[in-house]
């Protein structure tokens, strides 16, 4: 596609996390950005210059499209501000890590009544209003007439909606998470005014945006219960990556990559490794707990008190190909969702690069969880409810049973796969962007 054509249809991209904000929240879209040029449009990406990101991955900013137009504005920070006072508390409540209600000490609290009450609806709503400044004078000069707005931070919403009244640009808001059922806005410690305000902020969003997409179809209906405005979903996906086949660990390795939150602490699962490796003396000298990421002191715990301390490889934090490599190695790939009501709707963005990885995955989450329903249509692993012990323990031992035999693989369906792609998945973005 000739250059004319891509500059004649820009379209405007506000995102908090860009490269090199390392963690789950940039890849979406790095990647739509990676690929819209490929489709007839020019993207433009505005970001804060100075921000605070939990998570640090300086070898994402090589997979920037260079065609991309990058601009970039000074944004206030109160993390920095709550840094002053605990660094590790600020980092873990701004990363979605939230300590126990039994154990969270005082300044916790108040950085969580803070955060709830006296920024909302997050920490980032400083920015809107030097941004709407800012852009407005910039869609005129350079004439773009397409803005999306990402979040969470669902701040940057905000920005959509102020341009879409001064400006009468074309919006669309993208929703990687929900807004007031996302499941950590009940710990946020809400008055009543706050939780109001986040209803009607929402409320207001949704029916004034052109179009809302989000990642899952429980949030589409949820969705679709406040806004007669269209509602599409896009999921997340899994990129071609030139991280190539790895040599599979000797271990019998069950890998979780990315941040293991206090809510996400599935005992079932503790228990069942627990059992097998009492009962079964060949599990036990091959069993390999393998942690990627951020995990939170509870789920420490309460694998230090099934007996398994000794069988964990903590790796922590790891660059994003780094943890790709240590997926492809990887014997299981563990998928853990918060279990709740709410949860059901999130698809988190791992599943897709697990798929990818042609490893099978043993997934844990609640009841009628999306996620079951895409791991079932791709036979990409095996899927189970918090209280499903019996079936978590026979799924471990039916896996480590074939790897025994060296034919542990996982049996996905192509064409299930590829409707997932990074690609496929901006091909459908391209499409509402131009019926616009």
């Amino acid at each position: 596609m000739a250059d004319k054509d891509i500059n004649s249809n820009k379209v405007l991209i506000i995102s908090y996390y860009w490269p090199p904000a390392g963690g789950p929240g940039v890849q979406r879209w790095l990647k739509f950005v990676k690929y819209l040029p490929d489709y007839g449009i020019q993207p433009v990406v505005y970001v804060p210059e100075n921000p605070t990101y939990p998570l640090i991955d300086k070898g994402l900013q090589d997979e920037v499209n260079p065609q991309a137009v990058i601009i970039k504005k000074l944004i206030t920070e109160p993390y920095n501000w709550a840094s002053a006072f605990s660094k590790k508390s600020t980092k873990d409540i701004s990363s979605g890590i939230i300590p126990d209600k039994k154990k969270q000490s005082l300044l916790q609290r108040l950085m969580l009544w803070v955060r709830g009450n006296l920024f909302i609806p997050d920490a980032r709503v400083l920015w809107v209003r030097p941004s709407v400044a800012f852009l407005k004078d910039y869609i005129t000069k350079h004439n773009i007439t397409t803005v999306i707005t990402t979040g969470p931070p669902h701040s940057l919403h905000l920005i959509g909606l102020q341009l879409k009244k001064e400006q009468g640009i074309n919006w669309v808001a993208d929703f990687r998470d929900p807004w007031t059922t996302i499941g950590y806005h009940k710990e946020l410690k809400l008055s009543n005014p706050a939780a109001k305000k986040h209803k009607e902020m929402e409320h207001e969003v949704l029916n004034t945006a052109d179009h809302v997409i989000v990642t899952s179809p429980t949030t589409k209906k949820e969705f679709e219960a406040i806004t007669t405005k269209p509602v599409t979903v896009i999921t997340n996906g899994y990129d071609v990556e030139s991280i190539g086949r790895q040599i599979p660990d000797e271990k019998f390795t069950l890998a979780h990559i990315g941040s293991f939150l206090s809510e996400r602490n599935p005992l079932a699962l503790w228990q069942a490794l627990q059992e097998l490796i009492n009962e079964n003396e060949a599990f036990r000298e091959a069993f390999q707990l393998k942690l990627i990421g951020a995990v939170s002191a509870e789920v420490i715990a309460s694998i230090n008190q099934a007996g398994l301390t000794g069988f964990v490889n903590n790796m922590g934090y790891v660059s994003h190909n780094t943890a790709l490599a240590e997926q492809r190695k990887s014997q299981v790939l563990l998928l853990i969702e918060i279990n709740s009501e709410e949860t059901k709707c999130i698809i988190p963005g791992k599943l897709f690069e697990y798929m990818a990885a042609e490893r099978p995955i043993l997934a844990i989450g609640p009841e009628g969880a999306d996620l079951a329903d895409i791991m079932k249509t791709t036979n990409t692993g095996v899927f189970a409810t918090y209280s499903e012990k019996d079936k978590v323990k026979n799924t471990l031992l039916e896996f480590f049973q074939n790897y025994r035999e060296g034919n542990l693989k996982a049996n996905a369906i192509a064409i299930g796969l590829q409707h997932y792609s990074r690609k496929s998945l901006t091909s459908q973005l391209a499409e509402l962007l131009k019926r616009l």
